[in-house]
């Protein structure tokens, strides 16, 4: 048995050399790296800390959306989901796109009026699709996140949203079983038709996506609240 643990040891020890590599200089105040099939943590810095997490709120939003399913319903854009601050895509009481195009859009372009947009439609009000949020944090066993609005803004009200890396990392995973958003989360780029015809081309804000290859997704963020924030996804060397 001793000698098998030492085996094991000199094994894991090759991998941590040989396929981590060293840590690299992280100037983030709070960062998880986890093994999403084993939920090892590789790596971890005030994990735990709560504080404003931006648009990787998104993420949440996202996977409430994709379980509610059929994305290819369409949705008819309400005044109230135009009424958000920047930013905005630009969509107008009376456009109609499929739940689909607004799920793509908002997860590479962050678009604060689409992601108002699903919420309503899911839940029937924003204020509705929040308790959804919040019950799904309970369901996923998330004790130290609690949600306000489905973009990541700061709160009007001062009760503003939070979260942690590790929590948000639980998301993430959740999000990377869901093949809809693996689909989305990679594409460097989209194309969005608006119903006049009018076609914009909605480049990814993973700037990480664009210049890492082993870097497939998610989601990125900023507010003055949270600063830049980075939820990314990537395989290197089978892991």
């Amino acid at each position: 048995a001793e000698e098998l643990e030492k085996t094991k040891r000199s094994r894991r020890e090759f991998e941590i050399k040989t396929l981590r590599g060293p840590v690299p200089q992280i100037s983030a105040d709070r960062v998880i790296i986890i093994d999403p099939a084993s939920d090892e943590v590789l790596f971890d810095k005030n994990a735990d800390k709560r504080g404003a997490i931006a648009s990787t709120t998104k993420l949440l939003t996202a996977l409430l959306v994709v379980e509610t399913g059929n994305l290819d319903q369409i949705i008819t854009v309400e005044q109230s989901d135009t009424q958000c601050a920047p930013v905005r895509l630009g969509i107008k009481a009376g456009d109609q796109y499929t739940r689909r195009q607004l799920l793509t859009a908002v997860l590479v372009k962050s678009s604060n009026d689409i992601a108002q947009a699903l919420a309503r439609d899911n839940a029937g009000s924003v204020e509705a699709f929040v308790a959804k949020m919040n019950a799904k944090c309970a369901e996923l066993g998330l004790k130290n996140s609690h949600y306000v609005n489905p973009h990541g803004l700061p709160s009007t009200t001062g009760d503003d949203p939070y979260s942690t890396a590790r929590e948000l990392s639980v998301i993430a995973k959740a999000c990377d079983q869901k093949p809809e958003i693996r689909e989305i989360v990679k594409l460097q780029s989209y194309k969005f038709t608006f119903p006049n015809g009018r076609v914009t081309e909605l480049a990814n804000t993973n700037r990480v996506l664009r210049t890492a290859s082993y870097c497939d997704g998610m989601k990125t963020g900023y507010t003055d609240a949270a600063g830049y924030c980075l939820v990314a996804s990537g395989e290197r060397n089978g892991k």
